[in-house]
C-alpha cells in the first residue's frame, strides 16, 4: 500500500462529493472541499500542462504563492530531462526550498493549457505519474514526501466529468495499493492492462532521455508535516 498520506482538495462541491463516492471503501485517503494551498503536506501536486506553464487556474494559485521560481525550476527541469516537452503520463518532484510544502509534483494531463481531454484516459495517466513521482523521491531519499495533495484533474478546463475523473484518480491510485513500478513506461502498461487501449501520445513529442529516467537526488529535507509515524499505523 502507498506508504504516504494521501489528501484529495478542491473548491470544487460536485468534485469532493464524486470523490467521497468512489473513494467510500478507502478511509486511509481524506477528501476535503477547500484551497490546495491550506494543506500542510509534504507536497503538492500541480496539473500543469506538457510544457510547464502555470499561468493559469490551479497552476496560476500555486505560482503566486510559492514565487515564479517555482515555474522556472520546473521548467529547467522539463528541458533538461524530457527535452522541453513533459508528456502525458510523466511527472517531476522539483524542491520548493520550503518546510511546506517541500515538493511541488508537476504532472501534466494535456498537452496545452485548454485541450478537451474528456475522452482520453489522461487524468488516469497524470494521477497514476503523480504517485510515481512521490515513490521516485522516496526512493532516492526516504521519508522525504510523507503526505501529499492532490486536486481534481481536468474536471474543469479538460471537461471531463467529475464522476469521471473520480473514477480514474481510483484508478491511478489503487495501482499502487498493489505494487511499485520503476519507470513510468512500466506503470503506464500496467494502467493499460487495467484500463484498455491509451490514447497515444503523438509522434512529434519527444520521448524522455533515457540517461535521466528517474528524478536526481534532492537537497530537500523531510518536511515536518503534520503526520507523525503513528499515522501510518492505517496504511500498513
Amino acid at each position: 500500500m502507498l506508504p504516504v498520506k494521501v489528501i484529495l482538495v478542491d473548491i470544487n462541491k460536485q468534485m469532493v462529493a464524486a470523490w467521497k463516492e468512489t473513494f467510500e471503501e478507502n478511509p486511509e485517503v481524506e477528501t476535503i472541499e477547500g484551497s490546495m494551498l491550506e494543506q500542510s503536506v509534504s507536497a503538492w501536486v500541480s496539473p500543469t500542462n506538457s510544457k510547464g506553464s502555470m499561468d493559469g487556474g490551479l497552476d496560476a494559485i500555486i505560482k503566486g504563492a510559492l514565487g515564479p521560481a517555482c515555474e522556472s525550476k520546473l521548467q529547467a527541469e522539463i528541458k533538461a530531462r524530457y527535452s522541453g516537452t513533459l508528456t502525458v503520463g510523466h511527472a517531476i518532484c522539483c524542491p520548493t526550498d520550503r518546510s511546506q510544502p517541500a515538493y511541488l509534483i508537476s504532472t501534466p494531463t494535456m498537452m496545452g493549457s485548454s485541450d478537451d481531454v474528456s475522452s482520453t484516459m489522461n487524468v488516469a495517466l497524470a494521477c497514476a505519474a503523480a504517485f510515481q513521482a512521490v515513490n521516485m523521491q522516496n526512493q532516492v531519499q526516504p521519508g522525504s514526501i510523507r503526505s501529499v495533495a492532490l486536486p481534481g484533474q481536468c474536471a474543469n478546463t479538460g471537461r471531463v466529468p467529475v464522476e469521471i475523473c473520480a473514477d480514474l484518480m481510483w484508478t491511478g491510485y489503487n495501482l499502487f495499493r498493489e505494487k511499485n513500478f520503476t519507470t513510468f513506461d512500466e506503470l503506464r502498461v500496467a494502467l493499460q492492462e487495467q484500463l484498455g487501449d491509451l490514447t497515444p501520445m503523438s509522434d512529434s513529442v519527444p520521448k524522455p532521455k533515457a540517461a535521466a529516467p528517474a528524478p536526481p537526488p534532492t537537497s530537500a529535507s523531510a518536511p515536518d508535516d503534520d503526520f507523525d509515524d503513528e499515522d501510518f499505523d492505517d496504511f500498513e
